[in-house]
């Protein structure tokens, strides 16, 4: 099965954090699965680290790249295709990082590891 993570289920793998459900971590963890993280995921890390609110987060925000590659996941770019999915979906959600996962997971028919119950009525599967 092919996974995208959202960037707080990246976050809290990789602080190992209670906040991640055993199974998550299990299937992230299990070779037999392709786990992504998309470039959306080091931009949004990246600024909030800059802005201040992710403090946390230096680490990662310092050596996104590396820090993915170590952990066997794969990198997911930002194709022209996927902004435009994501610019003219039409649903209400606001945050642009989140829209264009939300893309990137229908066109690259990944299912998304969130938390976040608003992606399940955006036509992309989630897993939590």
């Amino acid at each position: 099965m092919r996974f995208l993570l959202d960037t707080h289920a990246l976050l809290w793998f990789l602080a190992g954090s209670e906040n991640l459900p055993t199974v998550v971590r299990a299937v992230l963890q299990d070779d037999a699965h392709d786990v992504f993280v998309s470039a959306v995921s080091a931009m949004e890390l990246t600024t909030k680290f800059r802005l201040g609110k992710l403090p946390s987060a230096e680490v990662l925000a310092t050596r996104f790249e590396a820090t993915v590659a170590e952990k066997g996941f794969l990198a997911l770019p930002i194709s022209l295709a996927h902004a435009e999915c994501a610019g003219s979906l039409p649903i209400p959600h606001k945050d642009p990082f989140d829209r264009l996962l939300i893309a990137q997971g229908m066109l690259e028919q990944m299912t998304l590891v969130s938390n976040e119950t608003v992606f399940d009525g955006f036509g992309v599967g989630r897993f939590w």
